[in-house]
């Protein structure tokens, strides 16, 4: 499956940005789909991840509250609602498949986004 995440920008802090990962290629509704981001000089991270389904979601502590992924299977994309966004935030954003298993960790995610990067300003 290939994927292109697209919609970050420049944002104020406390600003809201909606990131979409836009899936072709093979069955968008067999992956789980998980978003990743990597701020400069730091190790790629865990932000939010969705089941096949759709019916479940999970989400590192640190965007908590501020953000929700969903899935909208008939147009096989996948998004990321930014709310309340804080400097912290910045990084390049990523999206990923994973066929088999539903997880936070990223080598077991099989394909990945080119990256979209969220810049928020203090």
């Amino acid at each position: 499956v290939q994927l292109q995440a697209f919609g970050g920008g420049l944002v104020q802090s406390g600003g809201s940005l909606r990131l979409s990962c836009a899936a072709s290629g093979r069955t968008f509704s067999n992956y789980a789909i998980g978003w990743f981001r990597q701020a400069p000089g730091k190790e790629r991270e865990f932000v939010a991840r969705i089941s096949r389904s759709g019916g479940s979601t999970s989400y590192a502590d640190s965007v908590k509250g501020r953000f929700t992924i969903s899935r909208d299977d008939a147009k096989n994309t996948v998004y990321l609602q930014m709310h309340s966004l804080k400097p912290e935030d910045t990084a390049v954003y990523y999206c990923a498949a994973a066929l088999n298993g539903w997880t936070v960790l990223a080598v077991r995610y099989d394909y990945w986004g080119q990256g979209t990067v969220v810049t928020v300003s203090s």
